[in-house]
């Protein structure tokens, strides 16, 4: 998969639904009850971070939930890569981004959304081919108004600005022509996993699922 048939992928993955959840979950045995919880909601789309133990067995379990497309986050080396496909994921998501990196997802045919959070950075990605970028960390790089000023200069790459986002100025984020979708923990924090609070998440997912309308 070479890097515009990986764009072109993402860019599918992120017109399903305004927001992808971006999940820490230490216990497996919330992975499923949470994917419904989510998918039911309108949020098919799930990111499952590779900071805990479990991720990867979180990722197995979620991506036999009908419905779900699973993705690995937080691919911060190029062991994550193959890691990621063996456990089910079906894209990958990084903060940042190496050429080693970039390479073991096209070798293993994995689409990759990389992290960009310059101008230089983005130009770099987009000249290799990859035209849908994770912009991070979007609050705290200038958020709404740094993307917006980089569409002027760049308008053929879209993304999805993760980083900082809450269901307050998601929306914002949203009508800008160069965002597909936004990554966001809020629709299910570790409290309201660790908690199981599944009627909570369901709520905030359907709530977010009407953000892009």
């Amino acid at each position: 998969m070479n890097p515009y048939q990986a764009s072109e992928r993402t860019e599918k993955i992120c017109r399903l639904a305004p927001v992808i959840p971006v999940l820490v979950v230490q216990n497996p045995d919330t992975a499923k009850p949470l994917a419904e919880a989510l998918i039911s909601g309108g949020l098919p789309v799930l990111e499952v971070t590779l900071r805990t133990k479990s991720a990867l067995q979180v990722i197995s379990e979620m991506a036999k939930v009908p419905g779900a497309v699973v993705g690995a986050g937080t691919i911060t080396k190029s062991n994550d890569i193959k890691d990621a496909i063996n456990a089910g994921a079906s894209f990958a998501v990084s903060p940042g981004v190496t050429d080693t990196i970039l390479e073991e997802s096209e070798r293993h045919n994995l689409a990759i959304m990389p992290g960009a959070a310059t101008p230089s950075e983005i130009m770099r990605l987009f000249e290799f081919g990859y035209s849908v970028q994770k912009f991070f960390p979007a609050e705290a790089n200038g958020g709404r108004a740094a993307l917006k000023a980089i569409a002027g200069p760049l308008p053929n790459v879209k993304f999805c600005p993760t980083g900082g986002i809450h269901r307050d100025n998601a929306k914002g984020y949203l009508e800008l022509e160069n965002t597909l979708c936004v990554g966001g923990s809020w629709v299910a924090t570790q409290k309201l996993i660790e908690n199981r609070d599944w009627h909570t998440v369901n709520y905030l997912a359907k709530k977010a699922s009407k953000l892009g309308s």
